[in-house]
């Protein structure tokens, strides 16, 4: 039995493409889109099944965001837990984070938002991730807040 989140042996996928949006691993180069994204966007994100009893999004500098995202991105290298971008062309809409669950229920929690103004994505993101997470990820049983 692996102590670790996900397996030795397992090579998480670097994309997806999806309907009307891709994934690429969140990462210091989407800074200024990223932090765009979600401080237009903080009310919607909070309100996104997921995020309720979350203590993000809240105020933080570009240089904060900056130092967020650079920890997504040592988890990512670490396998501790993987956070993508969400993309539309070079547009950041929204991110998507797998991490371990704290509920001994679950062996990992998906949590995705996207941008007020593109909320008509939210539902194919969801569909479309939780497909990918059950075909391409080796947890037995994920949480994902069901839209």
């Amino acid at each position: 039995m692996t102590t670790t989140f996900v397996p030795d042996d397992f090579i998480a996928p670097p994309h997806l493409d999806g309907p009307g949006f891709r994934l690429e691993p969140l990462g210091a180069a989407h800074n200024d889109r990223d932090y765009e994204a979600w401080t237009s966007s903080m009310d919607h994100i909070r309100a996104t099944p997921g995020f309720e009893d979350w203590d993000w999004p809240h105020e933080m500098s570009r240089e904060e965001n900056l130092a967020d995202l650079e920890g997504h991105a040592r988890d990512f290298v670490n396998r501790t837990g993987f956070t993508y971008s969400i993309l539309d062309g070079d547009e950041v809409i929204g991110c998507v984070y797998i991490y371990p669950s704290r509920d001994a229920g679950h062996d990992a929690a998906v949590r995705s938002w996207v941008r007020a103004s593109r909320a008509d994505l939210d539902e194919p993101v969801w569909r479309t991730l939780s497909r990918w997470i059950e075909d391409s990820w080796p947890f037995a049983n994920p949480s994902y807040a069901t839209r």
